[in-house]
């Protein structure tokens, strides 16, 4: 993660001075269009999640077991938000690693997500346990 900090920037950078030895300040010119427009995209996206999470409950899921049939490690946050359409509860203290987030669903299964350096680490998914019924009287 602490790597991917510096090596986009510098890329970047790479290839506007490629695109300057290339074709001198119109090449810089298309380059840096390019990048602003995939930062715009990521920008976008990154608005649209947020928009839709926030018309939905904090932590609440549709359905938690489906939710836990599509996590994956290694997934960002927001790709989790994406998912869910919902903001997570925070579970964890704030600023504290790792952080860890809970959904829940209608029927009181809850997910919960823990993310390391901004990626998924480990999840589990809880289930309420099952009513005990009371068995029925016999007929008279």
């Amino acid at each position: 993660m602490q790597l991917k900090k510096f090596l986009i920037p510098l890329g970047c950078a790479a290839l506007l001075v490629v695109a300057h030895r290339a074709s001198g300040w119109p090449g810089v010119a298309a380059v840096g269009g390019g990048l602003l427009f995939w930062l715009l995209l990521h920008f976008t996206r990154l608005m649209t999640v947020l928009k839709r999470a926030a018309h939905r409950p904090i932590g609440h899921v549709d359905s938690a077991v489906m939710l836990n049939a599509k996590l994956k490690p290694g997934v960002t946050l927001m790709h989790v938000i994406a998912m869910t359409r919902a903001l997570g509860q925070r579970v964890s203290a704030e600023g504290v690693e790792p952080e860890v987030y809970r959904w829940s669903d209608n029927g009181l299964s809850t997910v919960e997500a823990e993310f390391a350096g901004g990626k998924l680490v480990r999840w589990q998914l809880a289930r309420p346990e099952p009513q005990a019924s009371v068995p029925d009287s016999p007929a008279p």
